[in-house]
């Protein structure tokens, strides 16, 4: 790959293969608050579904890659597949969305993760399995500079990866001038922030939603700002904190800024936080304000809940700018005195 120093963003992380498998004979049963909700199915019976969707080279990070991709930036995936038809078709969809994929590593004798999205009214509840895999960090060719990209965006990984975020940390060390994004995943909030801290020191734009931050901080906070500033005392130079349609929450250390969800009607809500936390990062590596990268970030996940699928929805460069000029003053990041 001769283009490998020019990379705006590296994503690192677990590529899979998600099922959308819609179904209406189901329940959704949550407390007073319409918080903690559970799904429920008859138990011991058979449950028919609408139908089933199959979505390549999707997680967290494929989906920041295919996000940074389409508004022009050039993107990078270190990730692992099965050395597998599914894995074969996530590298065809990726290179199709102009993504570098010389870092994804093939395993031998091993399946590409597969995942089931059980999709139920607008939500979904996902059944997950992350297989076992031999994560390294991998260098461009055999003698040759490392990649060296403007942004590093680190996401999702498995259970067995804590001695792959030290590499990840070496790594940083060594290029203080690459930025991180930290846009964690379930084993990642598992393994604890403890574990992690220097990862959270060396974050310079930090994203997660609000459940994700009270697991991370180990408390029960209903407040966002507060949850911010706790965040943001852990290292992080900016934290997002996301709410789903009740908007989200930046914090640089100095203001406090809410953006609220932009007006439209969910179909499928998987993926809007990937397609707001990429684009937030992307309109940064832009050269845009935090203001700027809140009302982006809003844009394209509204985009992406309208469709079936993480990607699907992901806009171009020119559409988030054409739909830009049609945001009023009222639907405006605003400051949180």
């Amino acid at each position: 790959m001769d283009e490998y120093k020019n990379i705006d963003l590296l994503a690192i992380g677990d590529t899979a293969i998600d099922v959308f498998i819609k179904i209406n004979d189901a329940e959704a049963n949550c407390d007073l608050e319409g918080e903690h909700c559970k799904l429920c199915l008859s138990f011991g019976g058979k449950i028919a579904y609408e139908s089933a969707t199959v979505c390549y080279a999707v997680g967290n990070s494929a989906n920041a890659t295919v996000s940074t991709s389409r508004l022009g930036l050039k993107s990078a995936l270190m990730s692992n597949i099965g050395d597998d038809e599914n894995g074969a078709k996530c590298l065809e969809v990726l290179k199709n969305e102009k993504v570098d994929t010389y870092a994804i590593k093939i395993e031998k004798g091993k399946p590409t993760n597969y995942h089931y999205v059980l999709w139920y009214g607008s939500e979904r509840t996902i059944l997950v399995k992350h297989e076992k895999y031999g994560y390294e960090w991998i260098k461009t060719k055999e003698g040759e500079e490392e990649y060296s990209p403007a942004w590093v965006y680190l996401s999702s990984l498995g259970e067995d990866s804590l001695p792959f975020h030290e590499d990840i940390i070496d790594y940083l060390k060594k290029h203080q001038n690459v930025k991180l994004a930290f846009q964690p995943g379930t084993f990642q909030i598992k393994l604890g922030k403890d574990a992690l801290k220097e990862i959270y020191q060396r974050t310079d734009v930090f994203l997660c939603n609000k459940e994700e931050a009270e697991k991370i901080l180990g408390i029960e906070e209903k407040d966002i700002p507060k949850l911010t500033k706790m965040i943001y005392a852990l290292g992080p130079k900016i934290v997002v904190v996301t709410d789903g349609v009740n908007g989200c929450y930046s914090y640089d250390g100095q203001e406090t800024y809410f953006m609220g969800s932009l007006p439209h009607d969910t179909y499928e809500s998987t993926g809007a936080g990937d397609a707001f936390s990429s684009t937030f990062v992307s309109a940064l590596s832009l050269g845009k304000s935090i203001k700027e990268a809140l009302l982006w970030g809003a844009i394209n996940g509204r985009s992406v809940v309208q469709h079936i699928g993480p990607q699907k929805g992901l806009l171009t460069r020119e559409q988030l700018e054409e739909t830009l000029k049609t945001i009023t003053e009222d639907y405006q990041p605003t400051k949180v005195e």
